[in-house]
């Protein structure tokens, strides 16, 4: 299928690429819309709408060759009920310049006749020119400035796809609409190497080119269509333009960097507008809606698959001016600002919501039906104030379903279930779904059937949906025999990738009723067997007039067809109607069979000119040829020339609530159509149907065409604002279809019927956060929402504690619509409780919030060395300090499972002697931070603790590295003193100043086991040499030249020399007796301490009230609060342990069995 082929494998790749002009029907990833956009290197800049750049395209070729030119004046033959008439040719041909051939024509019978042809037959006057040295450019981006501009620019490009970049260029330049061009690479730069040309959509005199990156980052700029340039040097480089859609030298830029530039002198100077944008995601004000014209909406991502909505000025996008509108963080691609809507879309827990903004209001969650639960929605269109989606449902796999929206675009109903989607070029999700242009509440959509695509037609805005009826009569005049609903018409909906075909279906807004389309006659849809169908009717009769699948475009404003055959094979002929298709006649465009890459037309001027490009060879140079059609007409439409035809559906004559008659031209006459006669000739109401009303939302259209509410809505339902005395508007059941003129007559079945409010206590209390989050970081705003499901609102008032002592009370509900702020200071889990309460009853709800602050740095302090059959207590110590919203995981030796808790430390008993890593993993949101260490366990050895000299001090950075260097250079230097060896010394140095550490000696691990007390006897003997050597300072190391530090014993410790025992000396008992006489002590004044005058006692109710924490778990109201000031802090509690050791030392030869333990510094 492929007319516009040349080179058919480089004409399909940059068709692939392709991504302009889709149309407002075609939707794209995450939520998308007909005004989102993809960019890629190969693309066409042509936006979608007439905001975005570039009105050129990208097609590819490979041909060389010579130049040549023609200009021909071209005869007809019409081709009319089958009847052909035969037209001969007399050709002159001239050398000259690029006038080429001319041809003059005679019918018939006739004798020639030189140039004096017969004028008031119809006839087409050509002119051919090639852009000579161009033949092995394989990309050429074409764009006519319109609007009666005589102007016409081409591109071409020679793209190297090895190194995926333009090696060549030139640029052509024609102000005689395409008769002869002119090359500018002298003007541009004849080293300048151009990759993409754009056009101001508001004054398409302003151009701007753009060099290839890969020479030079540079914008050329013309205010004359063309005529002249200037260079700007860029520090960027440019993946895409948006211009203003009213300020003509305001343009958006956006970088292969993903960073957003603006201009507003057209593309001289830039200034950086955000970073981390995503692409695609980023439009200009909406004029009449944003209150600043140079305000910006952007997407710009901030983690893997989460973004912000960002709305600041162009020019003065700082922190200070930035507008987060949206409360949270919303999913990458998923913002969308179109007409008076502002779409995005947050995912949680595999669901995804979908919020709307209305005219810059406040988002509100777009409300589906309830057991809709999509898993994917594109928006497909936001005309008339009112939006079109497409939703795929739990239950749908490859089709989606059609829903329809109220105006604010809040609550949606069910219109057409099961349409066709296809992916594109980009996999961007295409739904077969066409707005038929000229006739309000006219769509065609292509809906699966029983495992069969079939078209169906809606004349009421989707309210009703009908199989097209098939023609008559084939191309040839053959009978049809084709019946409803077993056979029907079936009509491609794609819209086309490529702006200079005119794809398979087209209509047009100055022709109503008139649709073109390529399709099948079937029991489905086929891409076999293709033809081309019109109606003229607005779709209740249909014709065929092709058999073969063709091109077709209007011109003359709509007056004419032309057609072009679709095919991979070089054309010489076009087709022309000037009847509504019912008769063609067939105009010889060019001598030779020319491969034709596109059709370039204004269809709003008045200067009757297309322009065909293409190439006669594969290695040929670009052709560009010049139609002017004006010689089809013989004179402008009068009044007479008109006539009348009224719209229905399949004989109802009242469509979209009113009776509309319109004009159109005679079919036959030979009249140029003027742009602005009225199309619209009479219109009158009628009256109200159901059809005129959509199903309002939870309700459904039953078989009899009456809606009924759903299963799981409450019709009786009020509003919650609804108070006592007063009254409402309770729905029906039905919404009227926007658009719709019909009038209600006598009693309103269909409106909203006016209700009185009465007395209702508060049911259904929802309480929730803006953002939808339970967490949220300390010292951060968080928003609450309080729904109420039904009561009497205004006379209900609501009572919120945010759980750490603040509570605020409103008086009347209604007052909290826009959400209640808190800022939390301290981390914790916090008990949110809102009451709703009036004269008729309450009712209540909770929400446990995590407060949370980053997780910096963890630190796992636990022993070196550890005794078999022993707990051991295992600490992490978190910064900065958190209560109870973390969650540690435990991975002790190979265990695959881990041991989980809220704490920052647990006692684990080791059974096996050997090396244990202990691995602990400290989860907080989505951040884990985690720390190691080895323990040795042993079932017995001796410990002593060590201290420096000061000079350590100095050099102490106090981080984790430093501590086990500085472990093992005291390891060696105390093995090379005492002769001990090293595998049974483990030295391990405590974090904080002053620098301490503890000495581990370890039995040998050859001794037998039946040599214990042999080797407990040895481990005291070394100890005993130790605190010799250690005690005459015979134990030191360089730290560094002329730095010397020495080790110190600083106390002796005890540690199990046997498994149970206790080795009862002198000095022992002697610590016991202390030990019982300070306990004592301390238990005297705790007893009287109110009764000894010098000893001062603070009371609690002498300190600030704390915040309120509870558990993870539960927590009961009467549990008494715990004030967190009292607990130290990491680094106080170090301190003080140091300061205990030194404190608590009785001596340094002192015999004692303990296990050592480390503290648990978390505060819980």
């Amino acid at each position: 299928m492929g007319l516009w082929s040349r080179a058919t494998f480089f004409l399909f790749f940059a068709l692939l690429l392709l991504n302009a002009f889709h149309d407002k029907f075609k939707a794209e990833a995450g939520i998308s819309s007909a005004a989102d956009r993809r960019f890629d290197l190969l693309k066409s800049r042509v936006g979608r709408d007439k905001t975005h750049a570039g009105v050129s395209f990208q097609v590819l070729d490979d041909n060389s060759g010579q130049k040549w030119g023609e200009k021909t004046r071209l005869g007809t033959e019409s081709i009319g009920e089958g009847a052909f008439s035969d037209t001969k040719y007399v050709f002159k041909r001239s050398v000259q310049g690029v006038a080429g051939y001319r041809t003059e024509y005679r019918r018939a019978g006739e004798e020639t006749k030189g140039s004096n042809s017969r004028q008031s037959d119809p006839y087409l006057d050509t002119s051919t020119f090639a852009l000579s040295g161009d033949s092995a450019h394989n990309q050429a981006m074409v764009h006519w400035s319109g609007h009666n501009s005589s102007v016409i620019l081409i591109l071409t490009k020679l793209y190297d796809f090895n190194l995926g970049a333009v090696t060549e260029s030139s640029l052509w330049r024609s102000s005689d609409y395409g008769s002869t061009y002119t090359k500018l690479n002298d003007k541009v730069g004849s080293r300048t190497v151009l990759s993409y040309l754009y056009v101001c959509p508001t004054n398409k005199q302003k151009i701007m080119m753009l060099s290839d990156p890969e020479v030079e980052s540079a914008v050329l700029i013309s205010s004359d269509e063309g005529a002249s340039f200037e260079k700007h040097p860029i520090s960027f480089n440019v993946l895409s333009l948006l211009f203003h859609p009213a300020q003509e030298n305001w343009i958006l830029a956006y970088s292969h960097d993903s960073k957003l530039y603006s201009s507003v002198d057209f593309g001289k100077r830039w200034q950086l507008v955000h970073d981390n944008v995503m692409p695609g995601r980023f439009y200009w004000a909406v004029m009449g809606l944003d209150r600043e014209s140079d305000v910006v909406h952007i997407e710009t991502r901030i983690a893997k698959g989460r973004a912000q909505y960002v709305k600041c000025r162009a020019q003065r996008c700082t922190e200070a001016n930035k507008q987060y509108l949206f409360p949270g963080h919303v999913d990458t691609n998923s913002l969308v600002v179109q007409d008076e809507y502002v779409f995005t879309q947050v995912t949680k827990t595999g669901r995804a919501s979908y919020f709307v903004s209305y005219m810059r209001e406040p988002f509100r969650r777009m409300q589906l039906p309830k057991y809709c639960l999509p898993k994917d929605m594109h928006i497909i269109s936001t005309d008339e104030k009112q939006v079109f989606a497409a939703v795929q449902e739990w239950n749908q796999n490859h089709t989606y379903s059609l829903y329809i929206s109220d105006s604010p675009g809040v609550y949606f109903s069910l219109s057409l279930e099961n349409l066709r989607t296809t992916r594109g070029p980009t996999g961007n999700l295409l739904v077969d779904f066409y707005k038929v242009e000229g006739i309000s509440g006219m769509y065609l959509a292509n809906k699966l059937v029983d495992h069969r695509v079939k078209t169906f037609i809606t004349y009421n805005k989707g309210q009703t949906w009908a199989l097209l009826p098939a023609p008559a009569t084939d191309v040839a005049g053959n009978s049809i025999h084709c019946v409803t609903p077993f056979c029907s018409l079936h009509l491609h909906l794609e819209m086309s990738e490529n702006p200079y075909t005119s794809g398979p279906i087209t209509s047009k807004k100055s022709v109503p009723g008139i649709i073109v389309a390529t399709g099948n006659i079937g029991m489905e849809l086929s891409s076999a067997n293709l033809g081309m169908f019109i109606t003229s009717d607005a779709g209740n009769s249909w014709r065929q007039i092709f058999d073969e699948e063709h091109n077709i475009w209007f011109l003359d404003n709509g007056g004419a067809l032309l057609a072009v055959l679709h095919a991979p094979t070089p054309i010489r002929h076009l087709w022309i109607s000037l009847d509504e298709g019912k008769k063609w006649d067939r105009h010889t465009f060019s001598l030779a069979p020319l491969y034709v890459d596109g059709v370039l037309m204004e269809s709003e001027s008045d200067n009757h000119i297309i322009t065909f490009f293409g190439h006669f060879s594969h290695r040929s140079e670009w052709q560009l040829m010049k139609i002017d059609y004006k010689g089809l007409f013989t004179q402008r439409c009068m009044d007479g020339d008109y006539q009348t035809w009224s719209l229905h559906n399949k004989g109802e004559l009242c469509v979209m609530g009113e009776k509309q008659i319109f004009m159109k031209r005679r079919p036959g006459n030979r009249c140029m159509l003027s742009q602005d006669y009225s199309r619209i000739y009479s219109s009158e109401s009628c009256q109200c149907t159901a059809y005129d009303f959509e199903c309002d939302y939870g309700w459904e259209r039953r078989t009899d065409g009456k809606c009924s509410p759903a299963f799981w809505f409450d019709p009786n339902g009020t509003a919650k604002s609804c108070s006592a005395g007063q009254s409402f508007l309770n729905s029906t059941g039905y919404r009227k279809v926007l658009s719709n003129n019909c009038k209600e007559v006598g009693r309103n079945v269909y409106s909203p019927r006016r209700q009185g409010c009465r007395s209702r206590p508060p049911r259904g209390l929802r309480l929730t956060t803006g953002s939808g989050e339970l967490s949220a970081r300390a010292g951060s705003n968080v928003t609450f929402m309080v729904h109420l499901q039904d009561g009497d609102s205004p006379r209900t008032s609501v009572q919120l504690d945010f759980g750490d002592g603040i509570r605020i009370t409103y008086s009347n509900l209604s007052r909290a619509d826009d959400g209640i702020q808190h800022a939390y200071r301290a981390t914790g889990i916090y008990r949110v409780t809102a009451a709703a309460e009036n004269s008729l009853g309450s009712d209540s709800c909770v929400l446990y919030l995590h407060i949370t602050s980053p997780v910096e740095r963890v630190y796992l302090s636990v022993p070196l060395v550890a005794s078999r059959g022993k707990e051991t207590n295992l600490t992490v110590m978190v910064w900065p300090s958190h209560i109870r919203t973390l969650t540690f995981f435990w991975w002790i030796g190979n265990s695959s499972e881990p041991i989980i808790t809220l704490d920052g430390s647990i006692s684990y008993t080791f059974q096996k002697e050997g090396t244990n890593k202990v691995t602990v993993q400290v989860a907080s949101g989505s951040t884990v931070l985690q720390d190691s260490r080895d323990i040795t366990v042993k079932e017995f050895f001796r410990s002593l603790l060590l201290s420096f000299s000061p000079t350590l001090d100095e050099h102490n950075p106090d981080i984790r590295e430093w501590r086990e260097d500085i472990g093992r250079v005291v390891q060696t230097a105390l093995s090379q003193v005492a002769g001990v060896p090293t595998s049974q010394l483990l030295v391990s140095l405590s974090p904080g100043l002053p620098t301490t550490a503890e000495l581990f000696i370890l039995p040998d691990v050859l001794t037998p086991n039946e040599h214990k007390r042999q080797t407990r006897e040895e481990l005291q003997t070394i100890s005993d040499i130790f605190v010799s050597l250690l005690n005459q300072g015979l134990v030191h190391f360089e730290l560094k030249v002329g730095t010397r530090v020495s080790v110190y014993i600083t106390q002796q410790t005890l540690a199990p020399l046997v498994d149970s025992s206790t080795l009862h000396s002198g000095s022992a008992m002697l610590v016991m007796i202390c030990v019982v006489f300070v306990g004592l002590a301390a238990f005297f004044i705790y007893k009287f301490k109110r009764k000894i005058p010098w000893i001062h006692v603070e009371t609690e109710d002498s300190r600030e009230k704390e915040p309120e924490m509870i558990s993870t778990v539960s927590q009961k109201d009467d549990m008494s609060k715990v004030n967190l000031a009292n607990f130290p802090s990491e680094k106080d509690f170090t301190e003080k342990q140091m300061d205990a050791r030194k404190r608590g030392s009785m001596g340094r030869n002192m015999d004692r069995i303990v296990t050592r333990e480390y503290p648990n510094c978390t505060n819980v």
